[in-house]
């Protein structure tokens, strides 16, 4: 079931009129999780370009870079984290223009493997829709689905009435715990004695080791 509340941004309604729900984002300084995304491994299927949408912030109104759908208007996005376990509230959308804009966005969590033939058979953690607006919006989140994110999925399954579906950028806001990868490395011996343990020695027996 699409999410119809909880989002920020100037909806273009059918009077014409364009109004805010809340307060403009532009007027609101952001602390997202860009530095923690896993740039480099962000993937897109069915795009006319890899383009990287996940910005900073600060360029988040550049629409010199986007992604666009390619054979048709449905589009997936690969977002995995760096060594990071996510606690994500909101995810941040500018989408367009027009009918290009996507219907609405499903997001899937620790899909690390997932593909177009993967969607029919599987839940999204969430579902949102996505006005037509030339402003960033925010969607917030159910905390008990993005508690403990390392991979997120992003799925388009249509636009509004185009051929093809445009995004400008993607950002979250939340939390985040760092996991490390590094291996413990624990050194035994048999029988242990005070006097063969140096505290300013410790190199040198490291060093020994290694020969």
């Amino acid at each position: 079931m699409s999410d119809h509340h909880g989002h920020g941004c100037h909806d273009e309604h059918r009077d014409g009129h364009s109004h805010s729900h809340e307060t403009p984002l532009e007027d609101i300084p952001r602390e997202t999780l860009w530095g923690i995304v896993d740039h480099q491994n962000v993937l897109a299927f069915n795009v006319t370009a890899q383009n990287n949408i996940i910005k900073p912030w600060e360029e988040r109104n550049d629409e010199t870079i986007f992604l666009e759908s390619d054979a048709d208007d449905q589009m997936m996005i690969r977002i995995p984290f760096t060594d990071a376990s996510a606690k994500l509230l909101s995810i941040l959308i500018k989408a367009g223009p027009g009918e290009q804009t996507p219907a609405r966005v499903q997001l899937f969590v620790n899909e690390d493997s997932m593909d177009f033939d993967d969607v029919a058979g599987k839940q999204p953690a969430q579902e949102v829709e996505i006005p037509q607006s030339r402003d960033v919006c925010e969607f917030q989140l159910k905390p008990t689905k993005f508690a403990s994110v390392r991979t997120l999925t992003v799925f388009v399954p249509e636009a509004q009435g185009a051929e093809s579906c445009r995004l400008y950028y993607i950002g979250f806001t939340g939390s985040f715990v760092k996991i490390s990868n590094q291996p413990i490395i624990a050194v035994y011996e048999a029988s242990p004695r005070l006097a063969d343990h140096k505290v300013t020695g410790i190199h040198e027996q490291l060093a020994k080791q290694q020969f």
